[in-house]
């Protein structure tokens, strides 16, 4: 047998899980991947919360193995399928700074489900005696040796005497995105409301962000099917494709929507300058990249080889989605206060330079929570506790939401306002002395 080097892998697998933190996905608890001349010494499959008297099912077919050295014998012992808690990991690295050919198989700290000693018989279940988030790992000590098989999971807590196939800390979400359904139902039907009584002010804006509504109601209700069949039975049944399709067109209106509120289209200009174009061109292709790499992500699950690469992709075309939304916001606030200088209309620019300001804001809050925050809690707070997470998101994508369409909905202009010309010498000074609307 081998050693392989066991502190470089371990990190990776560590980099690995905290990578998961930051990438939300649609998956099922009944899974069945395919491992094909794969010589990594850990194959992480997945990680799950369990409940007291949770269950881990996994089964082998077609196991082949080929080793790059001449005359290698396979020894059965180097290689199974156990279960590690993330607290375990830094005594795991301790053991094998201190034994010779340490293999991960042999700590004291992984529960082994199953070894490959009997080839004909390459399966094996654990009944959770310990509740926590484990992480489901393919051990394989042999160095230069690649293996080909067929792997079934199966994870799941029991519930009410029933199977349920959904982690510990995701089993409120079914009811938690009917919730928001609801809610974005009712939203969707003031904003039809509002649009029909201000019939005569309504921009193309307006019936973009009315589309928007539709699509994440549509996400909503999708994910909460997704999440109430994996608890059920274990796979979605087909709503994880309408989930991510929904999503798709949620994630390109949204960014559309702040990209052209950003500019001021429709309701401050009828036009776009090439710049902003070049912004929305670069932006929706980003968005389509992004949501490509989000279905890879979701579907292949960490045990392909190419998974953390989609991750790191998916991750660098959210960041330069969410920068690039930034400029046409900066540019409108540099033009109104430009422009304040010359036309004469210091009090209306005055009130346009903080509704952009305001607006910018928000989209930098919204954006650090939903991206930041959100991942970086989520990774340090209980495992039981994810649904909380989950709440706060979509919540605050909720209040993200409500300020948009409260602040540009159509709206009647009052023929009959006056602006006096003391308005428009305070403005005009404010304009002068006020360095917040400076970007």
């Amino acid at each position: 047998m081998g050693n392989f080097n066991f502190p470089l892998n371990l990190h990776l697998l560590l980099y690995v899980l905290v990578i998961i933190s930051f990438i939300p996905a649609s998956v099922s608890e009944i899974q069945n991947t395919r491992i094909a001349d794969d010589s990594r010494p850990m194959i992480l499959f997945e990680r799950f919360g369990f409940a007291e008297n949770g269950n881990v099912a996994v089964s082998v077919k077609d196991f082949s193995w080929k080793s790059t050295q001449h005359n290698a014998e396979l020894e059965p012992s180097t290689m199974g399928f156990f279960l590690v808690r993330d607290a375990s990991f830094p005594r795991i690295f301790n053991e094998s700074e201190y034994e010779d050919n340490f293999c991960v198989l042999w700590s004291r700290f992984v529960k082994i489900i199953f070894k490959f000693d009997n080839p004909s018989a390459l399966n094996g279940s654990m009944l959770i005696d310990e509740p926590d988030e484990y992480s489901l790992i393919f051990g394989n000590c042999e160095s230069e040796t690649q293996v080909t098989m067929d792997v079934h999971t199966e994870m799941y807590n029991i519930q009410d005497g029933n199977k349920n196939f959904l982690p510990a800390g995701q089993s409120p979400l079914p009811r938690l995105y009917f919730v928001f359904f609801l809610i974005y139902t009712i939203f969707l039907g003031v904003w039809v409301f509002i649009c029909f009584k201000e019939r005569s002010d309504i921009h193309k804006i307006h019936l973009i962000m009315g589309a928007l509504l539709i699509f994440k109601a549509l996400k909503m209700i999708c994910a909460s099917e997704d999440k109430m069949y994996v608890r059920k039975t274990g796979t979605p049944h087909g709503w994880d494709v309408a989930f991510y399709v929904f999503g798709f067109l949620k994630g390109i209106m949204l960014f559309t929507v702040i990209v052209l509120i950003g500019t001021g289209w429709s309701f401050l200009k009828p036009y776009l300058q090439e710049r902003e174009k070049k912004v929305l061109m670069f932006v929706i292709p980003l968005q389509v990249m992004e949501n490509i790499a989000s279905v890879i992500i979701a579907e292949t699950g960490p045990a392909t080889k190419d998974w953390l690469t989609w991750n790191q992709i998916f991750l660098l075309l959210d960041v330069a989605c969410c920068c690039a939304v930034f400029l046409p916001i900066i540019w409108s606030i540099r033009g109104l206060r430009e422009a304040s200088k010359t036309d004469g209309k210091a009090a209306r620019n005055l009130e346009k330079l903080t509704l952009f300001k305001h607006f910018y804001i928000v989209v930098v809050g919204y954006l650090y929570f939903t991206r930041i925050v959100v991942p970086a809690v989520l990774a340090i707070i209980s495992y039981r506790f994810e649904w909380v997470m989950t709440a706060a998101d979509e919540g605050a994508s909720l209040v993200f939401y409500l300020f948009i369409f409260h602040n540009f909905h159509p709206t009647r202009k009052n023929p009959y306002l006056v602006i006096h010309d003391e308005d428009e010498i305070a403005a005009a000074h404010m304009l002068e002395e006020d360095d917040s609307f400076e970007l």
